[in-house]
C-alpha cells in the first residue's frame, strides 16, 4: 500500500498542473467523442436494419455497436496517461489494464462479428437456421478460445502446455465421437454449401421427399406418401442428390405414331400441327418437332417442350391441354393415330379363298 501511495506521489511530483490538465483534457475529448460515435453507429445501424434489404454496411456496423463503456474508458484513459511522465512500473501496468480489456473488446466484436454474419447468412440465403446456430456456436468458441489463450500469454502465462493437453485431448474426443462429429460437420457442409434447403423436393438412391429440417445429425424428408424419411447428413451428402425445388421449368418429350399409310402430304403436315398447338399454349416454349423414325407398327414423330413453371400440376395440365389439341387436330386433318398391328400374307390360296393349304410367309 505505502508502495502504490509512494508511486502516485512520484507522479503528482513529476508533472505539472498543465501537463495533468492536458492529459486530462485529452482523456476527456477522446472519450466524449467515441461515445458520441458509437451512439451514431447505434442509430446508422438500427436504421439499416429496419430496411428489408441486407445492406453491406450492416455487419461492420452491428460489430462496432458493440463497443463497450469500459473499453472506451480505458481507451481514453491510457491515451491521457501516456502524456505523462510516468514511472516504469505504472506504465507497464497500464499496458497491462489496457492489453486485457482490449482482448475482451475484441473477443467481443469477434464473437458478435460471428452472430452478424449468420444473421446476414440466414437473411439473404435462408440458410437452415439449426445449421447456422451449430456455425455460430463453434465460431465463439473458438473466437474466445483464441481471446484467452492470447490474454494468458501477454499476462506472462506459459500456454505452451496448456495448448498441448488440449489439442490431445481434442484429439482423443474427436475419436471418440468421431460418428457425430462426421454428421456434424455434414449438417456444417450443407448449412454453407446449400445443396437444398427446406422446402425442396429431392431425390437420394430410392427416397424422395420434400425436406422438413436439416439437423445436427440428420436430416428429415416428408415423402409423398406422407411418411418422414429420416437420412444420415454424412450418408446424404456421399449419395447423388437431385434436387427439384431449383428447378425453374419442365421438359416434355413425346412420341406419337401414325398408319404407314398414311399420304406423305399429311406426314409433312403433322410437325406443324403440333408447333401451332404448343406455341398458342400459354406457359410453354416449344422446342422441336420431328418425323423421327419408321418404327414396327407406326411412323414415328418425336417432339419436345418445355413448360415454363416447375409447378407438377400446372405441368400435368398442360400436357393434357396439348395433348387434346393434337387429339382434335388428327381428327380434323382425317389422320389416324396407329395402334399395334401385323399384317399376314398367305401363299398358294385359291382364288375361291376356302383352298385349305394355305402357308403363312
Amino acid at each position: 500500500m505505502h508502495k502504490v501511495v509512494g508511486l502516485m506521489l512520484k507522479v503528482w511530483e513529476d508533472n505539472n498542473a498543465w501537463e495533468w490538465a492536458l492529459a486530462g483534457a485529452v482523456a476527456f475529448v477522446i472519450l466524449v467523442v467515441s461515445v458520441g460515435t458509437r451512439r451514431w453507429v447505434r442509430k446508422r445501424h438500427a436504421a439499416l436494419r429496419a430496411t428489408a434489404r441486407v445492406e453491406l454496411a450492416e455487419v461492420p456496423l452491428q460489430i462496432a455497436s458493440k463497443t463497450s463503456n469500459l473499453f472506451l474508458l480505458v481507451g481514453a484513459l491510457f491515451v491521457g496517461l501516456s502524456l505523462l511522465v510516468l514511472p516504469t512500473q505504472l506504465r507497464h501496468a497500464a499496458s497491462v489494464v489496457f492489453t486485457v480489456v482490449g482482448f475482451w473488446q475484441l473477443g467481443v466484436w469477434g464473437s458478435q462479428g460471428v452472430r452478424a454474419w449468420i444473421w446476414a447468412r440466414h437473411q439473404v440465403a435462408g440458410a437452415a437456421p439449426g445449421g447456422l446456430g451449430i456455425i455460430s456456436f463453434v465460431g465463439r468458441l473458438v473466437v474466445w478460445a483464441v481471446i484467452v489463450l492470447l490474454t494468458l500469454d501477454n499476462l506472462g502465462v506459459d500456454v505452451t502446455t496448456l495448448v498441448t493437453g488440449l489439442g490431445v485431448g481434442g484429439i482423443a474426443l474427436a475419436l471418440a465421437v468421431q460418428n457425430v462429429l462426421g454428421d456434424l460437420f455434414a449438417s456444417l457442409s450443407i448449412t454453407l454449401d446449400r445443396p437444398f434447403v427446406p422446402g425442396d423436393f429431392i431425390v437420394i438412391g430410392e427416397y424422395s421427399g420434400k425436406v422438413e429440417q436439416v439437423g445436427i445429425k440428420s436430416t428429415r424428408l416428408r415423402s409423398v406418401n406422407g411418411e418422414q424419411i429420416v437420412i444420415s447428413n454424412a450418408d446424404l451428402l456421399r449419395s447423388q442428390l437431385r434436387n427439384f425445388g431449383r428447378m425453374t421449368e419442365r421438359r416434355s418429350l413425346f412420341t406419337l405414331g401414325v398408319p404407314h399409310e398414311t399420304p406423305r402430304d399429311k406426314l409433312e403436315r403433322i410437325p406443324e400441327l403440333i408447333r401451332a398447338i404448343i406455341e398458342r399454349t400459354e406457359k410453354t416454349r416449344f422446342d422441336r418437332s420431328h418425323f423421327a423414325r419408321f418404327g414396327t407398327y407406326a411412323l414415328e414423330f418425336e417432339s419436345v417442350y418445355w413448360v415454363l413453371d416447375p409447378d407438377y400440376a400446372r405441368f400435368m395440365a398442360v400436357q393434357q391441354s396439348i395433348y387434346l389439341a393434337i387429339h382434335a387436330a388428327f381428327e380434323r386433318e382425317g389422320i389416324q393415330f396407329a395402334y399395334p398391328t401385323q399384317k399376314l400374307w398367305l401363299a398358294g390360296v385359291p382364288e375361291s379363298g376356302l383352298g385349305l393349304g394355305a402357308q403363312k410367309q
